[in-house]
């Protein structure tokens, strides 16, 4: 390491892990919370269908979705959800593609080239977000509510009218559990528990308003839908699905770790108390990003930045390549062992994400960010022994 004239801080974080998925486990987890998992059963069983209807209910309750909403545990994760949205609800009528990062931009690869639909495209760049007052809502509008890879959000329904035509197909992965999502306002929502509550991967929460079940089972796509896509049996709604009767074989072991989650949430007090962590770990970000010169967030527009997924790009003119630089600070702070995982998404400008969800403790984000500026300076250093 260069000589430099900043110590190493005293201080790490006692939970390094700021992946922006799969996320930060609850706080105080050990397997042996697990222990209750019904391994070795069938998820048809009785013990199997109570398990996964218990984490329907609880995420009702806690998410505060309306009586009248559906909620299915579905397979392939978020993506899957998704999937199932996009290849099932639409082609009824004209569709409209937002997109401000690359998952969005994946939804209209999708839309565009494999569904093969004359969709309208909207786009902004990554730090910003698609105006909503540009939008017309009488068409089908697929959008995701937080940018994981861009660190920006839609700050809040306003400008999504109640009375409108189309459907409005939400991908919520990294906002459900840290997010006031505006149910009235949104017609499907989908997102994966590895993200906000730090569950395991390979499950998606795929939920349909009543609107959305009107078009489920009054449509049929002209396209055919895989066996783990379709929702409808004889023109009506699978309601099976969204009591627990899984399509394909679920993971019981994941489910349970889900399930400890949603109890650790309901035990700190429900969604108030998960936006309230993720907002106060984000506010560590941003004061010291305030702070310093040589940093910024991605977002342009502070309403629309992240708390979960928080995006930083390095502003320091000595910086010579700027992917380089970025690359070499999240190695050494992977290194360090204070920060796994913080490198800016592969298609996103280069950076670090620190995931500032509802399981990561506060005090860990207190205790990066001088390691945080201490990286930043041994790398400026680096450099300059190379020039």
């Amino acid at each position: 390491m260069p000589d430099m004239a900043t110590p190493a801080p005293a201080t790490r974080p006692a939970n390094p892990r700021f992946s922006s998925g799969p996320c930060a486990k609850i706080p105080g987890f050990s397997l042996e919370l697990l222990a209750d998992a019904p391994l070795g059963r069938s998820h048809r069983a009785a013990i199997g269908k109570a398990k996964l209807k218990e984490a329907i209910d609880l995420t009702r309750d806690i998410l505060g979705v309306p009586a009248d909403y559906r909620i299915g545990i579905v397979p392939a994760s978020d993506t899957g959800a998704v999937e199932m949205a996009l290849w099932s609800l639409l082609g009824a009528r004209k569709t409209t593609m937002l997109a401000w990062e690359s998952f969005g931009a994946g939804w209209v690869t999708d839309v565009v080239k494999q569904l093969k639909l004359d969709a309208e495209v909207k786009t902004a760049d990554y730090g910003d977000i698609v105006d909503f007052k540009t939008v017309d809502f009488d068409t089908d509008v697929v959008f995701t509510w937080n940018g994981t890879t861009s660190g920006v959000r839609v700050a809040n329904g306003d400008d999504i009218p109640a009375e409108r035509a189309g459907l409005t197909i939400c991908d919520a992965t990294s906002a459900a559990y840290a997010m006031d999502l505006p149910w009235d306002k949104l017609d499907v929502v989908t997102f994966s528990w590895q993200k906000v509550l730090g569950g395991e991967g390979g499950h998606g929460v795929l939920i349909l308003s009543p609107r959305a079940v009107e078009r489920l089972e009054s449509y049929k796509p002209a396209w055919p839908l895989p066996k783990i896509f379709r929702m409808t049996k004889n023109g009506k709604l699978n309601e099976g699905i969204f009591v627990g009767e899984t399509i394909n074989t679920p993971s019981m072991l994941c489910v349970e770790d889900y399930l400890v989650a949603l109890k650790w949430a309901q035990k700190i007090g429900g969604l108030k108390a998960l936006i309230a962590r993720a907002e106060g770990n984000a506010k560590v970000v941003a004061d010291f990003v305030a702070a310093k010169p040589w940093i910024s967030n991605l977002a342009n527009n502070p309403a629309n930045a992240s708390v979960t997924s928080v995006c930083l790009k390095f502003t320091d003119a000595r910086i010579k390549d700027g992917a380089a630089f970025a690359k070499a600070v999240a190695k050494r702070l992977d290194k360090e062992g204070v920060a796994l995982d913080a490198g800016a998404y592969r298609d996103a400008p280069p950076g670090l994400r620190i995931w500032c969800g509802s399981t990561v403790e506060k005090a860990d984000v207190e205790a990066l960010m001088p390691w945080i500026e201490y990286a930043f300076e041994a790398e400026i250093a680096a450099q300059a022994e190379l020039a």
